[in-house]
């Protein structure tokens, strides 16, 4: 007698979040990383090694560190990375006469801070949902595809089926109100 196949986990956005809640020390941000792994995803859930963008290809790490970077704009770690880097350009004559020239400079210094510790956050992140069960890992890259990083290997991001569907079920979406009755409605 063959052995039964073992079922696939069912899931759904509410007990998503939960898990989240209670697997991760951020559950918003990996709920975001989550959601962004899932829109650019093919079919099979894999995201990586690289994101197309704009014409370049972008390691999937940094895409998703560009794309959470506007959540810190207003927050105060931020506003002290620009002070310190305009102290840091200024003290070292680096910084730029025009007002313009200055700002892009600094900008480009900040997203590089940012994206550099946005990194380490991204795979943190990545750690507790693959520990969670919501996400696989590997390494791909110059030689053979491999479990373990370096040797110029980049990140592969998989959502399994079940979190693929609790992310763009009818769950997710607006249509869930229309598929199921707003609660607190007597039936008579």
């Amino acid at each position: 007698m063959s052995p039964s196949p073992t079922p696939q986990p069912t899931l759904d956005l509410p007990q998503l979040m939960e898990r989240l809640a209670a697997d991760t020390v951020r559950p918003r941000y990996a709920f975001m990383l989550l959601n962004l792994v899932a829109r650019i995803a093919g079919e099979s859930g894999r995201a990586g090694p690289f994101v197309q963008e704009e014409g370049a290809l972008v390691p999937l790490r940094d895409w998703l560190c560009d794309a959470l970077a506007p959540m810190a704009q207003r927050d105060h770690r931020r506003i002290a990375i620009v002070a310190a880097v305009r102290a840091e350009l200024a003290e070292a004559g680096e910084l730029p006469g025009s007002p313009e020239d200055a700002e892009r400079t600094i900008e480009q210094r900040v997203r590089d801070r940012v994206r550099a510790s946005g990194r380490s956050n991204v795979s943190r992140t990545v750690s507790e949902l693959v520990r969670a069960g919501l996400m696989k890992r590997h390494y791909q890259g110059y030689r053979v595809d491999h479990v373990n990083r370096g040797a110029q290997r980049q990140a592969v991001y998989t959502l399994p089926p079940h979190v693929r569907a609790a992310l763009s079920g009818p769950s997710a979406g607006i249509g869930a109100q229309a598929s199921r009755p707003p609660q607190l409605a007597l039936r008579f």
